[in-house]
């Protein structure tokens, strides 16, 4: 009896080992989905494409332009998604679960399908374009309508890690601060936001990749416009029908490396967050 309960603690910590067919098919899953990056990356890198096409006014019109609207993008994701994710999280009412879903079908609907909504919403022929067009306000094809696309296809990633974070948070805690004499906004600001961080800053990372590679939602509802709606997918696509290469793949290749970096940061931040998990339990 002793020899078995002894021996049963080192067979549960034997690593599992399945021989040569799973490490061969492991490995050539890892090939399918990292050549094609590698060759891209490679070819921009190596006949100096990147450099010299990166500074084509196009490229650094689109990267600008991305950037800028990736940035307000994620103002108005924080401003409207925190409210609805955090409503989510901490009540549950009759057709929530509806809800939730109809926030998530951007996530599974095809960009151009999310970019013909849009037009059909917001268009000048739209449900609400006549309202819009005696307010002034032409949002098809412009810069803003970039903003909204951009939004509509990213913001339920921002949604769906918020949700989780603020549901991760121990409500005991929040109520030990409302007994100090915390108001509900110092509450939230101090207790609430800081428990959830991770969450968050994982949702923003994601939604701001999201946003940054979207083209189908912007090409529909904003078009092609160079200098005004013509983000850095808009250029891979444009420059590859001209037969510029070096230029659609140096814009591939920036694209590249900011998806690189976004899953590099949102490792390192679920890292953080099981250190900071493990050190909180052992302390």
């Amino acid at each position: 009896m002793s020899s078995f309960a002894a021996a049963t603690p080192r067979a549960g910590r034997r690593r599992f080992d399945a021989g040569w067919p799973v490490a061969a098919l492991a490995l050539a899953a890892a090939l399918v989905l990292g050549l094609p990056v590698v060759a891209l990356v490679g070819r921009a890198l190596l006949d100096g494409s990147l450099m010299g096409a990166a500074a084509t006014p196009a490229v650094l019109d689109a990267l600008v332009l991305s950037l800028a609207t990736t940035t307000l993008s994620l103002a108005f994701m924080v401003l409207l998604g925190t409210p609805l994710a955090l409503l989510l999280a901490r009540r549950r009412f009759r057709g929530s679960w509806l809800l939730e879903t109809v926030i998530d079908l951007p996530i599974v609907l095809p960009p151009s399908v999310a970019g013909l909504a849009l037009l059909l919403l917001l268009g000048r022929n739209g449900l609400l374009g006549p309202s819009l067009t005696m307010l002034g306000i032409e949002l098809p094809f412009t810069t803003a309508a970039v903003v909204v696309a951009q939004c509509f296809v990213a913001a339920p990633f921002y949604v769906r890690s918020a949700r989780t974070g603020f549901a991760s948070v121990d409500r005991d805690l929040e109520d030990a601060a409302r007994v100090d004499g915390a108001g509900e906004w110092a509450l939230f600001l101090r207790v609430t936001v800081p428990l959830a961080s991770s969450a968050l800053a994982a949702g923003l990372v994601m939604s701001w990749a999201r946003a940054l590679g979207e083209f189908g939602a912007t090409i529909m509802f904003a078009g092609n416009i160079e200098g005004r709606t013509q983000t850095l997918p808009l250029v891979v696509y444009s420059e590859f029908q001209a037969a510029g290469l070096d230029t659609s793949v140096a814009a591939a290749a920036i694209l590249v490396f900011a998806a690189f970096g976004v899953l590099i940061a949102v490792r390192l931040l679920h890292w953080g967050r099981v250190l900071d998990i493990r050190s909180s339990t052992l302390g």
